[in-house]
């Protein structure tokens, strides 16, 4: 029997510069993309950082190590500029590449954006044990991969216990 949704523990962390220096100017952040995936995975912890490395890289083992969770949802960081790392970030850690994740996603973004969805570096992986995903920062990416979440995550889970 697949683990079911409802049990399945969620961490969302959006990776933004722009997002992060208006929360640091004590501005409204309006963070679409990450307001919908933890509405979407009723997500236990969501927090927001600036495209950094170290950051990204230390909040995840912080995540893993202090949290009971299952799966890490990321949005942001995913594209082709010096500033996008997440995928580089993510890269180092995993584990196992859940390279059908990447194949489906870019499919089904295929039939929304076109060509254009060459310049996402989406991806997920294991870590830990835990499933790490890594969306664009855009909403209708992150609405695109949430099928795709929400039907496979269980199931990977079960996989990974057995």
């Amino acid at each position: 029997m697949h683990k079911g949704l409802e049990n399945v523990k969620y961490a969302v962390i959006t990776v933004s510069d722009s997002r992060f220096n208006e929360l640091l100017s004590g501005r409204d952040v309006d963070d679409k993309s990450g307001d919908y995936l933890r509405d979407e995975l009723n997500a236990q912890y969501y927090t927001l950082i600036p495209d950094n490395k170290d950051m990204l890289k230390g909040l995840i083992n912080h995540i893993i190590d202090f949290f009971d969770i299952d799966c890490i949802v990321i949005t942001g960081g995913t594209g082709i500029s010096n500033r996008d790392n997440t995928p580089d970030v993510l890269r180092e850690l995993f584990e196992k590449e859940l390279d059908g994740f990447k194949i489906m996603f870019h499919n089904l973004s295929y039939n929304e954006v076109g060509y254009a969805t060459v310049l996402s570096r989406a991806t997920a992986g294991i870590y830990q044990n835990k499933i790490i995903y890594a969306l664009p920062g855009s909403l209708n990416a992150c609405k695109t991969a949430m099928g795709i979440i929400k039907k496979e995550t269980g199931h990977i889970l079960k996989h990974l216990l057995e």
